[in-house]
């Protein structure tokens, strides 16, 4: 019988036409393009696949679930790394989880998107055209400004030389950061998060989740940030607090927030992330490119013929 390998979260319909499944030895590949929230409802559409293929952690799979697909043998995510899958669960289960390559590139271009965007209010003022109106916001300038980085792996360091093509002041920090790599990455090293916090006129995050960084930003950082200060997440919601985070919205301890990741995603339809004037929200597009989305595809095809021939690539856990 043909093996099935299904593709979860396929939200643009794309990966079929993003890479070459039709070179797959006797493989029935399908998508789905819908997100799945019911549990029952995801076990009964997923449950007869042999291959999964899943974006990132759109489609969360803890131990609970795995134990449910007892024909599941292949997991593919999307990156090298997915911390909702119980890759523990996984091997137990006998399910081989490999990932794939992603760019830095997409995120970082994202992350400036957002900075500019909240820089000169743009989403106020494509609404005030399209709504016959003219001019009612002053934008604020970067070139001067001091840029604050949470973290300068690949993609803060990109960040930080964006930043410095702007003419910022670029301040970074983390646990581990030196003052030799930040200075090598085109930054100085902040002495400490609370300085990074009061300094930045612009915040961006871009460390990995963990339960060392859960929550590294929290109110009291928060409140330390300048009114006139602008926090952007394109990292992990859970690197801030989010009631903190939507206060400092309301109250105005900040001038605003550029998020593209939230705690639940997708945004519930009440979210009031969703309405806030001084939010410039997305719909977790980070790593959302035409190139980045053929790496993951190509790369899954790849992953699922030497998973055929005995020798998986990529594996993870």
């Amino acid at each position: 019988m043909m093996p099935t390998c299904l593709i979860l979260d396929d939200y643009q319909n794309a990966a079929l036409g993003l890479a070459d499944w039709g070179s797959l030895d006797g493989v029935s590949v399908s998508t789905v393009t819908e997100y799945i929230g019911d549990r029952k409802a995801l076990v009964a559409r997923i449950a007869e696949a042999e291959i999964l293929v899943i974006m990132r952690e759109r489609t969360p799979f803890p131990a609970d679930l795995l134990a449910r697909l007892p024909k599941l043998k292949l997991l593919i995510t999307s990156g090298m790394r997915n911390a909702s899958i119980d890759l523990a669960a996984a091997k137990a289960q006998g399910v081989t989880v490999c990932g794939t390559d992603s760019s830095p590139t997409p995120p970082t271009e994202l992350t400036w998107a957002l900075i500019l965007g909240l820089a000169r209010h743009l989403p106020e003022e494509v609404g005030n055209i399209r709504s016959g109106r003219w001019q009612t916001s002053i934008g604020a300038d970067l070139s001067g400004a001091t840029l604050g980085i949470f973290g300068l792996g690949k993609i803060g360091a990109l960040v930080a030389r964006v930043g410095q093509a702007f003419g910022m002041n670029v301040l970074a920090w983390s646990p581990n950061l030196t003052a030799e790599r930040a200075e090598a990455a085109g930054a100085r090293l902040a002495p400490s998060k609370e300085a990074l916090c009061e300094a930045a006129d612009f915040l961006t995050l871009h460390l990995v989740l963990s339960e060392r960084s859960r929550g590294i930003v929290g109110e009291a950082e928060l409140r330390r940030m300048r009114r006139s200060a602008y926090l952007v997440n394109t990292s992990r919601a859970g690197l801030v607090d989010q009631v903190a985070l939507l206060r400092a919205l309301q109250e105005g301890w900040i001038a605003g927030a550029g998020l593209d990741v939230f705690d639940t995603e997708p945004l519930p339809y009440d979210s009031p992330f969703r309405r806030l004037p001084n939010v410039l929200a997305l719909p977790h597009l980070g790593y959302v490119s035409r190139a980045n989305y053929s790496r993951f595809f190509t790369q899954a095809v790849e992953d699922i013929a030497a998973w055929q021939a005995g020798s998986p690539i990529r594996q993870l856990g």
